[in-house]
């Protein structure tokens, strides 16, 4: 597989981001995130500390890192994933209270935000199109996807080459954003997020090309003391504030 290495710029290039409500920090949850989650969860944790007066703290990285560091003792209260592979492995584990449940179902966009023309999946053989970004397939589910997307297109040997490769979805679509690739496979809820909505083109690929990307939850069992609140959050996501708000961001629910 072809790969290439960009440095991110500041927007989305931090891999760990941290948002807090109020509160110390030995009273807040602590929610490891999904980078695809990242608008989305900014908007959940802002409307379940308004409504229950719990603090809320995100950390934001690939869902392949969150379980590596998950695994490794970090101090996380839920997870957020983008799949539900990751959080069975911890489930597996015994590092979680109970099995994940899917809160929501991802979806996949093929986003420019140069003057390469619109969208398509043909258009990415074209000479112009010089570099495509997606996640890195090995920790990023969205990266997953995109693979599954160029293989089941047949276009995979044609493309590999042109393919460079973010550690998450956040540090691709700074890759997409900047321009230093000129298109690239998101996901939607990035395209739709307010710091981003209207910026370039963008287009929904078909769900048939592939997997449905299942998006799990799961508490953490780190601190029984916090695992009420840790209920309550999950509640929340589950419930119609929270699926409402999901939707916002592009996400199907059940």
């Amino acid at each position: 597989m072809g790969k290439r290495n960009i440095k991110s710029g500041v927007f989305f290039g931090l891999l760990v981001i941290v948002w807090g409500c109020r509160g110390s920090h030995s009273e807040k949850l602590t929610i490891a995130t999904a980078a695809n989650m990242r608008f989305a969860m900014n908007a959940l944790v802002e409307a379940f500390a308004a409504q229950t007066g719990i603090a809320c703290e995100i950390v934001v990285a690939s869902s392949g890192k969150l379980t590596a560091q998950i695994a490794q003792g970090a101090p996380y209260d839920l997870f957020v994933s983008a799949d539900m592979k990751y959080p069975e492995t911890l489930y597996v584990q015994g590092l979680t209270v109970a099995a994940p449940e899917v809160y929501a179902y991802g979806k996949l966009v093929l986003w420019s935000a140069t003057d390469a023309g619109q969208p398509s999946l043909d258009i990415l053989t074209a000479k112009a199109i010089q570099r495509i970004a997606i996640a890195n397939p090995k920790t990023a589910p969205y990266g997953r996807a995109a693979l599954e997307v160029i293989t089941n297109i047949g276009q995979y040997d044609a493309l590999k080459d042109k393919l460079v490769y973010g550690e998450s979805i956040s540090q691709t679509s700074q890759f997409i954003l900047s321009g230093a690739a000129a298109m690239g496979f998101t996901a939607k809820s990035v395209v739709l997020s307010p710091d981003v909505m209207g910026k370039g083109r963008w287009i929904e690929i078909d769900p048939s090309l592939y997997s449905p990307i299942e998006q799990g939850v799961v508490m953490v069992n780190q601190h029984p003391e916090k695992l009420d609140k840790a209920r309550l959050f999950k509640a929340f996501l589950f419930g119609e504030q929270g699926q409402s708000i999901l939707t916002q961001y592009g996400y199907a629910i059940n």
